[in-house]
Formats: structure tokens, C-alpha cells, sequence
């Protein structure tokens, strides 16, 4: 089966979300309840046939039908392709068993012996079919309930946690600005697309005293409602920092410190961006994706994404910002992009736009227009005076 096909049946198919156990109940309730044709089969025959015949006759259909049944279900609109075998390996094994073991000779007058051999085979023909189909009834019983025990749990358990997403997107949407405050001598736009309900990226724009803005940029790995968390905790600690501590370089520290007390196991990368209205600017750089000035990728000293080590201490840089100036911050869902080929948005496509002076809603939405994978953020900061 070529790749392709082989992953559309690994995810259409029911096997994968449904029991062991269950499954083989319901393949034996397929087998018995099909096994009893063998029995009726062998009552209308007046019981003529060899019993190693009916024997095998009965284990051949009820294998038989269980092979349908499984092939139709795992390929569902190509059980052609599995039932169209089975059916004519089913003739075949069939007609040779009839060559190798054939039917007695006719019955033509019944002595006493005879009379109570016949009715004895037609008795155990008769609670053979009962016993089978009983049997095969109970399994499908036993199935059918215990799936749909199953069903209310996982409807339930989705139910629950749709609900807890909800509320983390409303708190996310609280905690991510719609719109960015405003910030003297600059003006500020920011693009935020999460991958999913909730994300992992995160930003602040964050006015300072003596007409300073402190701009945050960050990514916390993983996804889903844990990242959400994260985040909601780092915008909290962020804004409670802000107003003790201005360095872009110690404010990153101060994260460090509470992500290292918290014992968070994964980590984030984060870089920390303060504008002055005279077009000074100082940054500090945790792991993040650096910034772009005019299309320039600006060279800061880096340092270990927050989280794993507790001495990590990010080297502060500064540039000077004048009118018309760019500064682009973005995080890696934008390089990471990737079309159904394959092939990511890159590096490469990304300075294209940086260098057109692209703004940040055009970088962000080239990179959906690729195929977004991972949440993406895109700020982009002008100089106006």
C-alpha cells in the first residue's frame, strides 16, 4: 500500500480509536453467529455430510464472514478491495472440500438404527444453531453497550475539555492586546495567529515612565492548554517586573527566575525590546529569533532560552532607531510555515518581505497563505519622529 493511502487508512480507520478487547468480541460474535449457517446447512443436507466435513464447513464460514466483516469495516468505501479476494478464496476452499470430503449416499430407506442416528444429528444441528447464535447475540450485546458506555465518557471528557479551552481562549484573548497601546515617537503593529484554539506565542506592549515602551516578544514550546498557562503566568509576571525593573537584559533574568522557581519543563524563548522617544533602543535576547532593522538582521548577543539554566543572564545590546526606520520582530511560526509539499516559508522568504518593507499583517499572512503550522507573531515598529 503506497505511503499516502496507508496514512489516510491509519486515520480513517475505526480499529484505531475502538479496544482490543471489544474488537475481538465482536469478530466472535461475527464468527458464531455466521458459524450456525454451517449447522442449518448440514439439517437441510439431512445430515449426509461427513461430520469432519461439517465440522470444517462451519469453522470455514464463521472465518470467512469474519474476514468480511473486518475487511468492510477497516476499508470501508474500498471493501471491494479486500471482499472480492475473500469471496473468491471462499469458493475455492469450498469446492475442494466438497472434492475431498463428499456427500454420503442418498438415503433411500431409514432402518431403526439409521432413524436414530438421523434424529440425533438433527438434534445436535438444532442446539448446535441455538448455542451459536446465543452466542454470537451476547457478544454484539456486550459490544454494543460497552461502546456506547464509551462514547458517553469520550463525548463527555470532549466536552470538558472544549470547555476548559474556552476558558483558557478567553483568558489568552484577555491577556494578548488587540490593540497596542500607544508608544510616543513610534508606531507599533502586531499580527497574532494561533496555530489553534490557544497558542504559545505571546507579546506585550507595555508603556514605561519618561515615554519609554517596553515591546516583549515570546514563544513557550509545546501547545494547547499547558502553553496557555505558561503564557498567562509570563504576561502577569511580566507586567508586575515592569514597574520594578526597565533593562530589557534584566527583566529577562527576573522571567528566568520565576519559570526556574515554578519548575517548568519545557522552555521559552523571549526577547525583550525597550524604545525611547529619541529612537534609542535597548534589547535583550533569550533564545528568540532575532530582530530585523530594514530588512538587516541585527546582530545581539543571545543567550539560553529561559527555563534551563537558573544563572542564564542575556547581554543587553542598543541601536539607534531614525525616522522611516523598521524594526521587525516575529517568531518562528512564520519561518516554519510549510506547504503541503513539504517546504517551509524560510528564512530566505522572509527577509524578501522584510527588505520590501512588508508590514507585519503581509508577513503574517504570506506565511498562512504557505500553511501556518505553529502559532505566529509578527510586531513591526516604524519610527515616526
Amino acid at each position: 500500500m503506497p505511503s499516502k493511502e496507508r496514512h489516510e487508512f491509519e486515520a480513517l480507520s475505526p480499529w484505531r480509536s475502538t479496544p482490543a478487547r471489544y474488537i475481538v468480541i465482536f469478530l466472535l460474535a461475527v464468527f458464531f453467529v455466521f458459524a450456525s449457517v454451517g449447522f442449518v446447512l448440514d439439517a437441510i443436507d439431512m445430515g449426509s455430510q461427513p461430520i469432519l466435513r461439517l465440522a470444517v464447513t462451519v469453522v470455514l464460514i464463521g472465518l470467512f464472514s469474519t474476514a468480511y466483516a473486518a475487511t468492510g469495516i477497516t476499508l470501508r468505501q474500498r471493501w471491494w478491495r479486500g471482499c472480492l479476494p475473500l469471496f473468491v478464496a471462499q469458493n475455492v476452499c469450498f469446492w475442494l472440500l466438497h472434492r475431498w470430503l463428499p456427500d454420503g449416499p442418498p438415503i433411500t430407506q431409514l432402518g431403526p438404527a439409521d432413524l436414530g442416528r438421523f434424529q440425533n444429528r438433527l438434534t445436535f444441528d438444532g442446539v448446535a444453531i441455538i448455542i451459536s447464535v446465543v452466542l454470537g447475540y451476547v457478544g454484539f450485546v456486550v459490544v454494543s453497550i460497552a461502546e456506547s458506555r464509551r462514547r458517553i465518557r469520550l463525548e463527555f471528557e470532549k466536552a470538558t475539555i472544549e470547555g476548559e479551552l474556552a476558558a483558557a481562549h478567553e483568558i489568552q484573548r484577555l491577556m494578548v492586546p488587540d490593540e497596542v497601546p500607544p508608544a510616543p515617537g513610534y508606531k507599533i503593529e502586531s499580527i497574532y495567529r494561533p496555530a489553534a484554539q490557544v497558542g504559545g506565542d505571546f507579546f506585550q506592549v507595555i508603556p514605561l515612565h519618561d515615554g519609554q515602551t517596553l515591546v516583549i516578544i515570546g514563544d513557550v514550546s509545546g501547545k494547547g492548554l499547558s502553553a496557555a498557562m505558561i503564557v498567562s503566568m509570563l504576561i502577569g509576571t511580566l507586567r508586575t517586573i515592569s514597574n520594578v525593573s526597565q533593562e530589557p537584559s534584566q527583566i529577562l533574568v527576573e522571567l528566568n527566575r520565576m519559570l526556574i522557581e515554578h519548575k517548568h519543563s519545557g522552555f521559552v524563548t523571549c526577547l525583550a525590546v525597550r524604545l525611547d522617544a529619541s529612537g534609542q533602543v535597548a534589547l535583550a535576547n533569550a533564545g528568540h529569533l532575532p530582530p530585523w532593522l530594514n530588512g538587516v538582521e541585527v546582530a545581539c548577543a543571545g543567550s539560553v532560552p529561559l527555563s534551563l539554566v537558573a544563572s542564564a543572564a542575556p547581554e543587553e545590546a542598543s541601536l539607534v532607531m531614525h525616522p522611516g526606520d523598521r524594526l521587525t520582530l516575529l517568531t518562528d511560526g512564520l519561518v516554519e510555515a510549510r506547504d503541503p509539499q513539504g517546504i517551509l516559508f524560510g528564512f530566505d522568504r522572509t527577509e524578501a518581505l522584510i527588505r520590501q518593507r512588508a508590514s507585519a499583517l503581509a508577513l503574517a499572512q504570506a506565511a498562512v497563505d504557505h500553511g501556518q503550522k505553529d502559532d505566529l507573531t509578527v510586531i513591526s515598529i516604524v519610527r515616526t519622529a
